[in-house]
């Protein structure tokens, strides 16, 4: 099952829906109560609710649910690999980056001029 949160479509809400409808339909299709989910998950009964409801839920809560179902190790494929390019790499001299900058720092970063502009 792959999850796919098209950008600019719907709201939190509805992707926390989403998502608990699909948890649930997981469960349900592995033969699990919420109870006992909840005890293979390390976490409680509410919680369990709570997330198949579609209401605000802890990263922690979910992590728990998604080993206990076995998709756990699915769960860093939601985002690409932040490696660094060996492209990136070679024009940040073996860097890699640590920090991002502000909008203005970048500006101000970017700012020049044409030798003849300087000399008017």
């Amino acid at each position: 099952m792959i999850l796919n949160f098209s950008s600019g479509t719907g709201n939190t809400e509805t992707t926390l829906r989403d998502l608990g409808a699909r948890l649930a339909k997981v469960r349900l299709s592995r033969n699990l109560t919420q109870a006992r989910l909840a005890q293979e998950a390390g976490t409680s009964l509410p919680s369990i609710k709570r997330l198949e409801a579609g209401r605000n839920s802890s990263l922690d809560t979910l992590i728990r649910v998604l080993r206990a179902l076995n998709l756990g190790d699915r769960v860093l494929d939601i985002l690409p690999n932040p490696d660094v390019r060996p492209v990136e790499r070679v024009r940040h001299e073996g860097h890699e980056r640590r920090r991002a900058r502000t909008q203005t720092e970048v500006a101000k970063a970017t700012d020049w001029a044409w030798a003849e502009e300087d000399e008017q």
